[in-house]
């Protein structure tokens, strides 16, 4: 959490250098008045002047990102480079380092508990309403094209055939990867059953008129 102090003739132009100079906006930042000054005698240029101390308040980048790379030294995975950054409405962390498949698991189903566990934490420190989402070695990035590259052999499986077909069970954010991916075909459609964690994916072929699926589950 960066800090600075400044001072000036009043405590609004102490407040006004730190603002210029580090481009923050106010309401971004905590002001503490270390020193009120000396009122009129600074502003004319004698008394003491006004000092402040000016923070900027950690977003929610700062505290997943501090919290992800906490929970990897407590494993004992790291060391570990993570980088975040703000994408539309969400919180991406991409975390980097030799030994972090531990993080990962079966089909990213612990990194999906990982994601879960600092989703709440980082939600009861104040909510901006973004989901953070978490990556490591890019591993994400590369299961969504996996799945890609299955709903869309699997869809020319259904569009040939004109009968449905069921996937094993998959997390509902690899559900949602298959149901994107064939949002817009108009040849075939999907949607979800069963009980999680059990919760499947079934494609099949459209039929006129309007559908209930689609990407539900």
């Amino acid at each position: 959490m960066k800090v600075i102090e400044a001072e000036g003739r009043s405590v609004e132009e102490a407040v006004r250098r730190v603002l210029l100079e580090t481009g923050w906006s106010k309401d971004v930042v905590d002001i503490e008045v270390l020193e009120e000054g000396g009122g009129w005698l600074a502003r004319l240029g004698g008394g003491r002047p006004a000092r402040v101390q000016v923070r900027l308040r950690s977003t929610k980048v700062d505290r997943a990102a501090g919290l992800l790379k906490e929970i990897i030294r407590v494993m004992g995975v790291g060391p570990a480079a993570v980088t975040g950054r703000v994408e539309a409405d969400r919180v991406l962390l991409d975390a980097r380092g030799p030994a972090l498949g531990a993080l990962i698991g079966r089909r990213g189903l612990i990194l999906d508990d990982l994601q879960r566990v600092i989703n709440a934490a980082v939600s009861r420190q104040g909510d901006d309403g973004r989901m953070v989402i978490i990556d490591v070695e890019g591993y994400r990035e590369r299961r969504e094209a996996t799945l890609r590259r299955l709903a869309e052999r699997l869809a020319g499986r259904v569009r040939r055939t004109g009968s449905p077909i069921a996937l094993e069970p998959m997390s509902a954010r690899e559900r949602r990867d298959i149901h994107l991916a064939l949002r817009d075909d108009p040849q075939v459609t999907t949607r979800s059953e069963g009980e999680e964690p059990r919760r499947f994916v079934v494609i099949e072929p459209r039929r006129s008129g309007p559908t209930m699926g689609d990407g539900t589950g």
